[in-house]
């Protein structure tokens, strides 16, 4: 009966863990996201739940972030640092297996000439043994070790797919720009092609002394205007491709295009799920949470220093001694040897030890709340700057109409002589403006689109992508 009683309170012993277990907190969630538009509908299936290749259609933009999320150096960078928590993991739940070594020896001396008679002239020792080292995880220190080990594995995986989700968007963004830019240089160039022959037919008009100096002069502000633009928008698209070309892992170098900028997405009203959904979809917070979660263990590994530490070290081995020529033995050897350690006076290092790892893991819940209140934010204000982007985008539209309309009256009014060029001027150049800030709405209405899908923990990377990435940094490290 003593036997199993002693049998029964080192089982209670051994699955006794210290310590607080993690539980989720309980956070205000919003029972919908500010900024939704009134026409989304509610309960259909979010943005974010979409894979990128679903909202990004354009084969050129895609084959970008393939190439992007294969050869990236923030990615490769990330999966190696999956690859050393994932190595933690296994270091720390060795912790609560035994130790078990080997070692062998063969020692062997010669005397050569004289010596004295307590000494062997030859004496040859080979022995081998096994020793044995278990710290007996009583207060479950190593357990609670090995969950913050896996806490951490899961915030760097959480850490990776925000890298991924940060440049699918990074990408997506940057191409947007780019074909931006190539529709503001498409309407340069027109514009100073239309300019240049309207300042031929001026000169025309002053030789017939139909048209003042003056009037020449108007010409060539637009025209210089026109051509001034021409390099400046050359030199962004060309600055860029660079950032393209970075994103992708490569050398500088030129961007194949795609669809042109107002046939990238035609999105429906743009759902955006519900809020408590978020909390499963962001990396980010997902990471804030594992960290949460690998804090909270840690106070469970510093509290168990309050209790005794029992270690079990032992050793079986055998040998034989050869001394002139004569066996003895081969002898044999096994000991066992239980330690007990018992913490008196330490000066508070120990309590001390429990407030840190308490007072971090108080910091790391402040910190995810903050990342969870940080995600409602970046929804809501993405879901009201995609509304009033697109809103812009509509009376830019009609400004440009009215103002296309407005210079080809001013125009005919000049040539029939009945107003100054003055007027055209004025009427050129508030068209030009108007159709380069038009270019610029429609790539911040897309753009809008690609901050709401990253705020959502959209830009999900295929499993098998994962993998190879993971394996071609794990190739890289060996």
């Amino acid at each position: 009966m003593r036997s199993r009683a002693l049998i029964l309170s080192a089982a209670l012993l051994a699955g006794c863990t210290v310590g607080p277990d993690y539980h989720r907190p309980e956070l205000p969630v919003p029972p919908d996201f500010r900024g939704r538009a009134p026409d989304a509908p509610a309960g259909a299936e979010s943005l974010g739940d979409l894979a990128w290749w679903q909202i990004f259609q354009d084969e050129t933009l895609q084959s970008l972030i393939r190439a992007a999320l294969a050869e990236n150096y923030d990615v490769r960078i990330a999966a190696a640092r999956v690859l050393d928590a994932r190595a933690r993991v296994t270091i720390a739940r060795s912790s609560q297996l035994p130790d078990l070594s080997a070692s062998a020896a063969a020692p062997y001396a010669y005397i050569p000439g004289d010596r004295s008679p307590l000494q062997f002239r030859e004496v040859f020792n080979p022995q081998a043994a096994f020793d044995l080292f278990w710290e007996l995880d009583f207060w479950g220190r190593f357990r609670r070790g090995t969950e913050a080990a896996r806490g951490d594995l899961l915030a760097s995986d959480s850490a990776r797919r925000f890298v991924v989700t940060t440049l699918v968007s990074d990408v997506a963004t940057a191409y947007f720009q780019l074909r931006e830019l190539d529709l503001e240089l498409e309407i340069s160039r027109r514009t100073l092609a239309s300019r240049e022959n309207s300042l031929r037919l001026v000169r025309l008009r002053q030789q017939g002394a139909v048209a003042s100096m003056m009037d020449v002069r108007q010409a060539e502000v637009l025209l210089y205007t026109a051509a001034g633009t021409v390099p400046d928008v050359e030199r962004r698209i060309e600055q860029t491709e660079n950032q393209i070309s970075i994103l992708l892992g490569r050398n500088p170098d030129a961007v194949p295009r795609g669809r042109p900028l107002l046939q990238q997405l035609a999105l429906p009203a743009i759902p955006p799920g519900l809020p408590s959904s978020l909390l499963e979809r962001r990396p980010d917070v997902q990471e804030a949470e594992s960290q949460l979660a690998a804090a909270t263990a840690r106070i469970g590994v510093a509290k168990s220093d309050y209790f005794p530490r029992v270690f079990l070290t032992g050793a079986a081995g055998a040998g034989g001694v050869k001394l002139d020529g004569n066996w003895f033995g081969p002898q044999g050897l096994l000991a066992i040897a239980p330690q007990l350690t018992l913490p008196i006076f330490n000066a508070g290092r120990v309590g001390a030890g429990v407030d840190s790892a308490t007072a971090l893991a108080q910091e790391t819940l402040e910190r995810y709340r903050q990342t969870v209140q940080q995600a409602f934010r970046d929804v809501s204000d993405s879901l009201v700057e995609h509304r009033k982007r697109g809103e812009f985008r509509v009376q830019q539209e009609a400004l440009v109409v009215s103002l296309r309309d407005a210079a080809r009256l001013a125009d005919v009014r000049y040539r029939g002589g009945v107003t100054s060029y003055l007027e055209v001027l004025d009427t050129e150049r508030q068209l030009f403006d108007a159709e380069l800030q038009l270019a610029q709405a429609q790539r911040d209405e897309l753009l809008a689109v690609v901050r709401l899908y990253r705020a959502l923990g959209g830009g999900w990377v295929p499993e098998q992508a994962a993998k190879t990435a993971e394996a071609n940094t794990d190739n890289r490290t060996r």
